[in-house]
């Protein structure tokens, strides 16, 4: 057993600091959140007069008692379209997450039809698009919850054609055998037709359920032909005369208890009891104030990792080579790991040591955590006489070519390449989620501030202009300014660079479900056809 020792002092100023700035930013987080919610719970009267549940209240019916749900993207879009990021948050306009049904672990997706109808945006469609691929990814049934105005017109031109990935990724999905079951609990028109056209089954709610292509005012504008809701697309019509549905329920709750019935009688392997392990040695409260208030200033990964592994049993390799970046076996919640973590810029030779570890992890098959913080990768003459491109590149290609599942937490800084080396989003990770404290930018915004006077400073020096000081200052200081805001966590977690903001304390759980569904995914057998199940 290779137990780590802790010499972190949770008595000190300074970890104090960093709980307190920890807090701070998770409360901030957390009130966003409870905003989304608070918006939709505030439309309870208008669903219980229509004889509706609300849709977070569908979700919750759905899943299975006392089995958890990790919601994911709650604050998608935040300051973005139509969400202000102050008064008006919509989440997403959707509640998107992982749970389990009849025993069975699924991808759920939910319009929030409370919150503008559940009209979608641009970063909602995103968000349902990132379901998607999570779902094909870990080989996950996918139930979507439907009541939706569709597309918010007012950004068609940032949706339209993307949103046809969303009907495409529907096909593949059937085709590679994963079931995908449609509950229409109110309007699914226009392109969103296709949704329940394209899911596996469909489950109606008689005097609710519509599904058209073209409401009664676009058929009256481009036919003439006068014709009502039902006619067109009705609950009790595409019970009886299209098929389009298979089940027909009473209300809201008979249709979510069709759905979770339907999920029992598939063939589906169960979740799998969670296996036996050691808790870490260390408080996982203590996750709290690990991370240091500023992500230039040093800390030890290890002190992270002796609160997030198995027993904190943590087999380090080579321990004392190019210790600024940090390598080594594990275990989380039973699952074997690689970690991955950073003690400062990554240097040339913490380039190939963690290259050669992920070939190792590899060849074994042992999945990747990666532990992000750091200001990139070292810059200046020895780096650059030691290889850094030429390393960093070898660290990079590892990176983009294992096969293994690969899951990344963002702690604090996510700069430059350092973002690419380490697993960042663009590098496919299965799930990547930040914490509160997280922060993603080409650079600082001060290292920046700084780049910008210089160059500034020696355009005029070689123009023989005049230096204005004051001015310079200012536009550096705005440069500064904009990429402070622009690496903040939340506009990243707005945009999807994370699969959501999670409390440093959940972490080891987080990681844990992950980790479990690779492995399901791993061992789960898919019966796959060429084009999908037909609607017949």
């Amino acid at each position: 057993m290779s137990r780590l020792v802790s010499r972190l002092n949770s008595r000190s100023a300074a970890f104090q600091a960093n709980v307190e700035r920890m807090t701070q930013r998770l409360n901030e987080v957390r009130a966003l959140e409870a905003q989304v919610v608070a918006e939709s719970a505030s439309k309870r009267a208008k669903f219980e007069a229509k004889g509706q549940i609300l849709p977070r209240e569908r979700v919750a019916r759905l899943l299975d008692r006392n089995a958890g749900f990790l919601e994911l993207s709650s604050l998608a879009g935040l300051g973005m379209h139509d969400d202000d990021g102050k008064k008006s948050v919509l989440g997403g306009g959707s509640v998107v997450g992982i749970g389990t049904v009849a025993g069975k672990r699924v991808m759920i997706s939910a319009s929030d039809s409370a919150i503008k109808g559940g009209t979608v945006a641009p970063m909602g469609l995103k968000k349902a698009l990132r379901a998607q691929e999570i779902a094909r990814e870990m080989k996950l049934p996918l139930i979507y919850l439907v009541e939706s105005g569709g597309a918010n017109l007012m950004y068609q031109s940032e949706m339209f054609v993307e949103g046809g990935r969303s009907f495409a990724n529907q096909a593949r999905l059937s085709a590679q055998g994963l079931p995908q079951i449609a509950v229409v609990h109110g309007s699914s028109t226009a392109g969103g037709a296709y949704l329940p056209g394209l899911s596996d089954y469909v489950v109606l709610v008689k005097d609710r359920s519509s599904i058209y292509l073209a409401g009664p005012p676009l058929v009256k504008a481009a036919i003439g032909e006068d014709a009502s809701d039902e006619e067109l697309g009705g609950a009790d019509l595409h019970a009886r005369v299209t098929g389009l549905g298979e089940y027909l329920a009473d209300d809201d709750a008979h249709a979510i208890a069709l759905a979770r019935e339907l999920m029992g009688q598939l063939p589906w392997d169960l979740a799998p009891p969670p296996p036996a392990f050691e808790p870490p040695l260390f408080d996982t409260e203590e996750l709290m104030g690990v991370v240091p208030q500023d992500e230039r200033e040093p800390y030890d990964v290890r002190e992270l990792i002796a609160r997030l592994v198995d027993g904190s049993d943590f087999l380090e390799f080579k321990a004392v080579y190019a210790p600024d970046t940090v390598c080594g076996h594990a275990r989380i919640e039973g699952h074997a790991v690689g970690l991955i973590g950073n003690n400062g810029p990554i240097q040339p030779q913490g380039s190939t040591k963690a290259a050669q570890f992920i070939q190792l992890c590899e060849q074994s098959g042992t999945p990747l955590v990666f532990l992000q913080n750091t200001t990139g990768y070292m810059v200046g003459k020895a780096a650059e006489q030691g290889g850094a491109i030429k390393h960093g590149a070898k660290m990079i290609q590892a990176v983009a070519n294992a096969s293994v599942p690969k899951f990344t937490l963002v702690l604090g800084g996510s700069f430059g390449a350092g973002n690419y080396g380490m697993c960042g989003r663009g590098f496919d990770p299965r799930f990547i989620f930040s914490w509160p404290t997280a922060r993603t930018a080409v650079m600082g915004g001060a290292q920046a501030a700084k780049v910008m006077d210089i160059l500034n400073r020696s355009k005029l020096e070689r123009l023989g202009a005049p230096v204005n000081d004051e001015a310079l200052v200012a536009m550096s200081d705005q440069l500064r300014q904009r990429i402070d805001r622009e690496s903040h966590v939340l506009f990243g977690t707005a945009r999807l660079w994370d699969d959501g903001i999670i409390d440093p304390r959940d972490s080891r759980r987080v990681l844990g479900l992950a980790l479990s569904l690779a492995a399901e995914a791993a061992r789960r057998a898919l019966r796959s056809n060429t084009f999908g199940v037909a609607r017949l």
